[in-house]
Formats: structure tokens, C-alpha cells, sequence
């Protein structure tokens, strides 16, 4: 079973932004924890560094729908601000929805896509991979751009690549389509400050 996600700081401050990086580290690791693997697809980083106004992330597993029961929703945070000390506020909310994009069909044409080997970065000394296998494909039409650098495998990043721009494209088609039907993704314009399905409470 597959199931993509989103977290969203919808408008709040940066503040916000800070907790969606949070919140994608406690999801990822409870994930982990019931061996349901995580892949993030996309990330619209934020204005400082360790922010992100959204994280696309895509699960793979069993009980899915039994764990995002636990996470979808709005999510409180408690904690003062890192980047305000005097502000007086300490309540923080975020969002977490799920995308459905199993109906979303994407014409995906080879002779659209664009290839690119890189040598993935990391830490340098005797282990790090002096081959390039790390991918990148971009989608010459539309201009999306997927990349895989995991793997040791050239193959299996271009494997995983090819699926993440799949993704991205049909998150694309969802938002031009709810666009030209007159409505929001809420995820990103409001939230429901009440009833957190989450809190946290910060150091």
C-alpha cells in the first residue's frame, strides 16, 4: 500500500515553517519505527535555513491508513519562537493531509525527459563514491525536476527518480486542476486551529 502525503505550514510565520521540518523528522522516524518506508518527494524550502513551507512525502507499507489516522490533521507545537525570543506567542499549528493522486494520469513521454549523472555529495575520505551514479531527469516540457541520489545504482536512482517526477507532475495536475475549478488546496491557505490531532511541545 502507497500513500502520499503533505505538510504544510498553510500562511503562518516562520516559526511554522521550523515546525513542518520538526513534524517531517517525528513522522519519518514513527514510520521507520513500524518498518514503513519514506520517501520525500518534495520540499518547498522556507526562508532560513531548517524551514520549509511544505514537504511531500510518500509511504509505503502496511496498516497505512491505521498510522496516518494517528498524524492527519492539524498539529500543535508549544514551544517559544527560535527566531522571535521575546514574542509572546508559544502555539504553533501545522497541517498534515493526504494527496490522492491515484486518479491523476500523466502523460509521461521518454523523448520529454532529459537525463543528467551526477556524483552525489557527502563527506569525503576513502568511502565516499567516486562514481557517478546519482540522477537527476528533468521534464523538458513542464520544466519539473526529479532527482535519486540513495542508491550506489545508477539504475535504481533513475528507477526511483522517474518516480518521484511521476509524482511531482500528478501534484502538479492536481493543483492546476482544483485551480481551474475555483478552489484552494486548504492545506495551504488554512488551517483548523482547534483540536489538534498532535502536540508537541518543544526544548
Amino acid at each position: 500500500m502507497k500513500k502520499t502525503i503533505q505538510i504544510s505550514s498553510g500562511r503562518g510565520p516562520l516559526e511554522c515553517d521550523w515546525v513542518v521540518m520538526q513534524v517531517l523528522q517525528k513522522i519519518s522516524k514513527a514510520a521507520k519505527a513500524l518498518n514503513i518506508s519514506v520517501d520525500i518527494v518534495n520540499v518547498e524550502k522556507g526562508p532560513k535555513p531548517a524551514t520549509a513551507h511544505s514537504v511531500v512525502l510518500s509511504f509505503e507499507g502496511k496498516d497505512l491508513d491505521k498510522f496516518l489516522a494517528e498524524w492527519i490533521g492539524t498539529i500543535q507545537w508549544i514551544q517559544q519562537s527560535k527566531f522571535r525570543p521575546n514574542h509572546k506567542r508559544k502555539n504553533w499549528f501545522i497541517g498534515i493531509q493526504e494527496i490522492q493522486t491515484a486518479n491523476v494520469k500523466v502523460d509521461l513521454k521518454e523523448q520529454d525527459l532529459k537525463y543528467e549523472i551526477f556524483r552525489a555529495g557527502g563527506p569525503g575520505g576513502q568511502h565516499v563514491n567516486k562514481v557517478s551514479t546519482a540522477v537527476r531527469i528533468v521534464h523538458i516540457p513542464s520544466g519539473v525536476v526529479a532527482s535519486a541520489t540513495e542508491s550506489r545504482s545508477q539504475l535504481q536512482n533513475k528507477k526511483h527518480a522517474k518516480e518521484r517526477l511521476i509524482q511531482l507532475m500528478q501534484l502538479q495536475k492536481l493543483e492546476e486542476e482544483k485551480r481551474n475549478a475555483q478552489s484552494n488546496w486548504k492545506q495551504h491557505t488554512e488551517l483548523v486551529r482547534g483540536n489538534p490531532v498532535k502536540v508537541f511541545r518543544g526544548k
